[in-house]
């Protein structure tokens, strides 16, 4: 299942974490990260994948396609 660019957000925020951190969780440059989150570039389906994973390694779960938690 994939993830939205406000649940990217939105995990982010809960576990305090910078577009650097996620970057160096998933192997993804933190530009890269910028530009998912700002809708600038359409991310791979590999590339959701690896930043859901990593959210989901810490702790997060995703709701459907609204809500984090």
């Amino acid at each position: 299942m994939s993830i939205t660019t406000a649940q990217i957000r939105g995990a982010r925020g809960i576990l305090n974490w910078s577009q650097s951190d996620l970057a160096e969780r998933t192997g993804i440059s933190a530009t890269s990260i910028g530009s998912i989150e700002n809708n600038q570039s359409t991310p791979r389906e590999s590339t959701l994948k690896a930043i859901r994973q990593a959210f989901e390694k810490n702790g997060i779960e995703f709701i459907g396609l609204d809500g984090v938690r």
